[in-house]
């Protein structure tokens, strides 16, 4: 709802950006839609998980936010992660759907078929899918009717632990808390229609949640890097001065990185490093 607010407000405004593809508030909210319909159409709502293995791309926020329209909680899977550490994960989480590309994770789905677990995927890519989403373009692209009402105790996501100290463990937020940090951080930061923000951080980590939430719930335009760029300084430098990033996060190794590189960082439009 808060993110449908800020796009009935800027509609035209630009709030996507991933390579050469840009997408307006109205479009990113029409796909994102599109989407949500045809996952409400399957059975997917509140209290249920929605698994998303997708690259670093458009497709990765569409995805996101049509899950959240749909009611349900999102589980991102890092498709890097060994095979069986995904299938465990999709497992233990209690996953109605996995939303995927095809090839992202085949391993992992032969590896769940050998195990004779059946698990619904959605393949964006496929010819089949993107019929039916063609479909779903020709009606209303405002938010579809979810098959429960949607509560602030309802799960928003589901993010799993690094296992490092054992088995990983999933950690799940609910729609009230996660709303309480972006507001949080809205009061501190004061993001408008000129801040960029910087989507770098695999979204197997929370901090993923506020870069890919907290602009477009505010009006700004949300810049995602491309796969893997996050591990490079030098990239980074130059992506954020071509962008004008305004905003982003740094984890303290790699900021020391950035600032003991030969970068003049002095010079970069950063406002706000969180």
């Amino acid at each position: 709802e808060l993110f449908e607010q800020q796009v009935a407000r800027t509609p035209e405004a630009t709030a996507l950006v991933f390579g050469e593809e840009s997408l307006t508030y109205a479009e990113l909210d029409a796909r994102a839609n599109q989407l949500a319909r045809h996952l409400i159409s399957l059975g997917i709502g509140p209290e249920q998980m929605v698994a998303l293995a997708l690259p670093r791309s458009v497709e990765m926020v569409v995805a996101l936010l049509a899950v959240l329209k749909s009611g349900a909680a999102y589980l991102p899977l890092d498709p890097d992660y060994p095979t069986a550490r995904l299938a465990f994960m999709l497992g233990d989480s209690g996953a109605s759907l996995l939303i995927t590309q095809s090839g992202v994770i085949k391993e992992t789905l032969d590896a769940l078929q050998t195990s004779g677990t059946t698990l619904p995927v959605l393949e964006l890519n496929n010819a089949s899918t993107q019929a039916t989403l063609a479909k779903l373009d020709q009606a209303p692209v405002s938010q579809a009717e979810r098959t429960h009402p949607l509560t602030p105790q309802n799960l928003a996501y589901l993010i799993y632990t690094s296992g490092s100290s054992g088995t990983p463990k999933g950690a799940g937020n609910t729609q009230s808390a996660l709303i309480n940090r972006l507001d949080w951080m809205q009061s501190k930061l004061q993001l408008t229609s000129v801040d960029r923000v910087l989507q770098k951080t695999p979204w197997s980590f929370d901090v993923s949640i506020w870069e890919f939430l907290l602009p477009v719930f505010n009006g700004a335009t949300l810049i995602v890097a491309k796969p893997e760029g996050h591990k490079d300084p030098q990239y980074l430098a130059q992506f954020i001065r071509e962008q004008g990033i305004t905003t982003l996060h740094f984890v303290p190794s790699m900021l020391d990185a950035f600032l003991v590189s030969d970068i003049e960082y002095g010079l970069l439009p950063i406002k706000h490093l969180v």
